[in-house]
């Protein structure tokens, strides 16, 4: 299995193998360490990858030589178009072209062609591509083409959370500040008004939030300790496949303000107070009434759970293995 060290692929791959009842072999790329074999190389939605990319695509398929897996599973898509012997499982946890019409509500400009048919190079040869959100599968299918005969939503889960402490008047979020599709520019603005603090951890870059109080990077058992204490997680965000942070928050007991999107409308609809993301008073106000009249997500955060993820990934791998020994 791949993945990268750079977001929230990691956790899911982390937690995934955890799970499995199989042996993985995990080969992770990006800037940061990983657990066992990594590289420092770059990752294909990064400036001019693609020397890096060729560097990985040998490196993977020495170790398929020495390892002998089963199946391949990629949490990327350009390595979909590799020569590995065994049957390749590509994961489509988000992409460029994606982010790019959510985000800046138009296609991907030329630039990204390359990246455009590299994808869709990896897509093809893959043997099942599976995502984590309906919206996910049809996002890829629209903008590169045919999917596999394989083609299937897997959602992404998480353990169940520690015991639930009181909550305490707060709004919590967690991302990248200066990522446009987490939105949190409007959780700013919209925290200019709201009775109580609104507190936000990730890496804010040269981001100085002028009414939200920024915690900067925190180590993931602060973060969970956050997440039991506060009454209100928002996520006004303009692009997000599916959401780890979210379902964590919800697992914790929080009251849920999101943007209203396809693939936040798909997962909590019924179970959350959704805004328009560009609509900062209306953020405002639902996460005021949130504060005055929670309404926990908690039940419908026990729909995805962690043994669902690995189960639903290992009935994959099965179907593979066999299709191959049949062939």
């Amino acid at each position: 299995m791949t993945a990268d060290t750079v977001g929230g692929v990691f956790t899911y791959a982390r937690d995934l193998t955890a799970a499995l009842d199989a042996e993985v072999v995990l080969a992770t790329f990006g800037p940061s360490p990983g657990p066992q074999a990594h590289r420092d190389l770059r990752l294909e939605w990064m400036d001019d990858p693609w020397d890096d990319i060729a560097e990985a695509e040998r490196w993977l398929l020495e170790l398929e030589q020495q390892e002998r897996p089963d199946v391949v599973h990629l949490n990327g898509f350009a390595h979909g178009a590799a020569p590995f012997r065994a049957p390749k499982l590509v994961a489509g946890h988000s992409c460029v072209l994606s982010w790019w019409r959510a985000v800046k509500g138009a296609e991907a400009p030329g630039e990204w062609d390359e990246y455009r048919d590299v994808v869709t190079a990896g897509i093809r040869a893959a043997d099942a591509v599976v995502a984590p959100t309906a919206f996910m599968l049809r996002e890829l299918e629209d903008l590169y083409g045919p999917l596999p005969a394989i083609a299937r939503v897997v959602h992404n889960g998480s353990a169940a959370a520690h015991a639930v402490v009181p909550k305490e008047p707060f709004v919590l979020a967690a991302g990248r500040f200066w990522d446009e599709a987490k939105n949190l520019g409007a959780l700013d603005e919209a925290a200019a008004g709201i009775d109580a603090p609104v507190l936000v951890a990730g890496d804010a870059g040269s981001h100085v939030p002028r009414h939200a109080c920024p915690l900067g990077q925190l180590a993931p058992a602060e973060l969970a300790a956050l997440r039991a204490r506060a009454a209100v997680f928002a996520a006004p965000a303009r692009y997000e496949p599916f959401g780890l942070a979210i379902l964590e928050a919800a697992r914790a007991g929080c009251s849920l303000v999101l943007g209203d999107i396809p693939s936040l409308r798909e997962l909590w609809d019924g179970a959350a107070r959704f805004v328009d993301p560009g609509d900062p008073r209306a953020l405002r106000a639902a996460l005021q009434e949130a504060l005055v009249s929670p309404s926990p997500a908690t039940d419908r955060a026990a729909r995805y759970p962690l043994e669902a993820m690995a189960a639903g990934h290992q009935a994959l791998y099965e179907e593979l293995a066999e299709a191959r020994v049949a062939a």
